[in-house]
């Protein structure tokens, strides 16, 4: 099973889950980046869902592409959770009921621990998702300069928003496309 399909998705906290991580996987956000994300940074630009305008490490801005099976495990979650502004990740009670203005960032390393643990994935943290984004990306013929240090310029560097990398870096759903591997 990959990661991003081990929370059950029946449950208002496995919708969330699902949603979460693969977002981190696909987008290669930051826990920080996914605690401040609202539904205000999710535009459609050049026909296509993006997260405009990310203001990440170091106050560097980027523009990330949604690929479509993410936006609809955003949407999921996002229409079963009834957000209509604000932050998209919020806590969810025992009782499926969400709770607050957002998640923090140390529940999102209990969800990427909890899901790994799953998945049979030992010893997994929430950035090393943001680093098999980037190597997903580049291995599927994204153009990342790996010759810089910092993992978030190669992962914002000659984005296409249109036909972006990450639309086929080989964790999608089964109905998008063959089967889909570990992670």
């Amino acid at each position: 099973m990959a990661l991003w399909q081990s929370p059950d998705p029946e449950r208002m906290k496995g919708k969330r889950d699902r949603a979460l991580l693969a977002l981190l996987l696909a987008c290669g956000l930051r826990r920080q980046e996914a605690v401040g994300l609202g539904l205000r940074d999710l535009e459609q630009r050049e026909g296509r869902w993006a997260i405009v305008d990310l203001i990440g490490k170091g106050g560097h801005i980027r523009t990330v592409p949604i690929p479509d099976w993410v936006r609809k495990q955003l949407e999921v979650w996002i229409v079963a959770a009834g957000i209509e502004d604000e932050r998209i990740f919020r806590r969810v009670d025992r009782s499926g009921q969400t709770r607050g203005d957002r998640i923090s960032v140390k529940a999102i390393w209990h969800i990427v621990k909890d899901s790994a643990k799953k998945s049979g994935i030992p010893n997994l943290a929430p950035h090393d998702l943001r680093r098999t984004c980037a190597r997903l990306c580049q291995t599927a013929g994204g153009e990342l300069d790996v010759s810089i240090q910092t993992t978030e310029r190669y992962l914002g560097s000659k984005q296409r928003i249109r036909c972006a990398v990450n639309d086929h870096i080989g964790i999608e759903p089964d109905f998008e496309r063959g089967s889909s591997p570990q992670m």
